[in-house]
């Protein structure tokens, strides 16, 4: 990569940049509608929690495996310059190990969605690191450590929060053929995950879907792998390891849900009109000191 290319993204304006943190399927579905939408856009690994629906997100691209959402290809960047390689490509995104500190050596982000999803985890302020932080999830409270904040919670999935805080999260799963929170598989432990399975392997009650720590993990229902962490997958306690779709014929694993949708497409209204309100104030300062 030339360094004509490389000074061109580090100086270009006129195409705004998102970072995104996570790699999960929400993240994923809110970096695919930003490309979109025309941002540049790099997603920041976390390994808390483990990504389980893979499908859905650009999260194994981390692993040079093909990762496409909604007609979006995630790029493996494990350096800043490969970053700015993979940027230079249309529909694009970069999925990178890099941390957000890290990634400031590119560019101050026009942008910064915190898609994380930690909903039990001290939530640090964003604000000040870019023109608009964005806060998906919960923990999430505006002017105090987000600008503005979208729901995830399954009752007012892609609300738009601008004042207050987002839920708390209860443990609430949204229903799924019927099914909330027993189509779930969590870890009683920490431990290396070792599966044979990926998503979409259809599967039945009793069967052994792998280990966690030399334990083996039986599927509690018949259906598809809609969700399952990555072989080798060092695991923590207390997440989500496995996820079945028990649907039959309507089970799907890839793509963009409507869940994933409606939270992507509230977050880029937040950052068309966030983005918007900062040229405002940028314009009205300009004035004054001329």
């Amino acid at each position: 990569m030339s360094d004509r290319r490389r000074q061109n993204f580090l100086c270009d304006q006129n195409e705004p940049l998102a970072i995104i943190l996570g790699t999960n399927e929400i993240a994923s579905a809110i970096g695919s509608r930003l490309a979109w939408d025309g941002f540049q856009v790099i997603l920041s690994h976390d390994p808390y929690p483990p990504v389980i629906r893979r499908g859905m997100a650009f999260h194994d691209a981390l692993f040079d495996d093909e990762a496409t959402v909604d007609g979006i290809i995630g790029q493996h960047a494990a350096s800043a310059l490969e970053i700015v390689a993979t940027l230079s490509w249309p529909m694009r995104v970069a999925v990178t190990p890099l941390h957000l500190m890290d990634l400031f050596a590119l560019r101050a982000p026009d942008v910064i969605v915190d898609a994380r999803m930690q909903k039990y985890r001290v939530t640090p302020d964003l604000r000040g690191l870019a023109r608009l932080a964005v806060g998906v999830g919960p923990n999430f409270f505006v002017d105090r450590n987000c600008h503005i904040a979208i729901e995830t919670h399954p009752m007012s999935t892609g609300e738009l929060v601008d004042i207050g805080r987002t839920k708390v999260a209860d443990g609430m799963a949204r229903d799924l053929g019927g099914v909330g929170r027993e189509r779930f598989i969590y870890t009683q432990r920490k431990g290396v995950w070792r599966t044979p399975l990926d998503i979409g392997a259809r599967i039945f009650k009793g069967y052994v879907l792998g280990h966690l720590d030399g334990l083996p993990i039986s599927a509690p229902m018949d259906g598809f792998l809609r969700g399952v962490a990555r072989d080798g997958t060092l695991m923590p306690a207390n997440v989500k390891l496995v996820e079945i779709d028990p649907r039959g014929r309507n089970a799907t694993w890839f793509g963009v849900d409507e869940r994933g949708r409606a939270i992507a497409t509230a977050t880029a209204k937040a950052v068309k009109a966030g983005m918007a309100r900062a040229r405002r104030r940028f314009a009205s300062k300009e004035a004054t000191l001329h």
